[in-house]
């Protein structure tokens, strides 16, 4: 089941101008400036909490576009004079992160009285960090997940990510090193948190 209306958002742009920040729903044609999010996102939020090596492998891999959230319709894009500025979604699948090429995707479907729904894939642009998108984003998930029937949500953060989800009422669970397909380890977070 899916909402029926998204958020909108009045925010000052980074020139301080009055603009209106419309969430919707990713179309396939939103791939592109999506994969251009992501990067600017990680380039400039990771660094302080990852080196600059680790982030460069990781969008390799971990941090990119997954086609299967656009396709089920659970991921959304935020707006701004037409330029994306945040992303983010849900999903009633396995796979817990990670782009199209990460090679342990799991597709099977969730079973919502037993298992969490994913958080996934979340990424602002950093001239609009801060500004509530990440929690605006991650309300539209967290509503979507609960109507169709998920009593939780899990999801593996990134290590900047981690403070916005704490925030929001994730409990978090020891770090975990992951082996990157370059080679190169990074550090996620596995979160978790009651939806109902």
């Amino acid at each position: 089941m899916k909402l029926d209306a998204l958020p909108q958002l009045a925010l000052c742009d980074p020139d301080g101008r009055d603009v209106v920040v419309e969430f919707r729903r990713a179309s396939f044609a939103d791939v592109p400036g999506i994969a251009r999010l992501i990067a600017l996102s990680a380039r400039g939020l990771s660094r302080g909490d990852y080196s600059e090596a680790q982030i460069e492998a990781a969008l390799g891999d971990a941090f990119g576009v997954d086609s299967q959230l656009i396709r089920d319709g659970t991921y959304f894009v935020a707006e701004a004079d037409g330029t994306l500025v945040a992303c983010g979604g849900w999903s009633w699948r396995k796979t817990m992160f990670g782009a199209d090429g990460q090679a342990d995707r799991a597709p099977e479907a969730l079973d919502p009285t037993r298992d969490a729904a994913r958080i996934r894939a979340f990424f602002v642009h950093p001239d609009w960090a801060r500004r509530g998108l990440g929690r605006a984003t991650l309300a539209v998930c967290e509503a979507e997940a609960r109507r169709s029937g998920f009593a939780s949500a899990q999801l593996m953060a990134t290590l900047p990510g981690e403070r916005l989800y704490r925030e929001c009422g994730y409990l978090a669970e020891s770090p975990i090193e992951h082996l990157l397909s370059s080679g190169v380890a990074i550090q996620f977070v596995p979160m978790h948190k009651r939806l109902t």
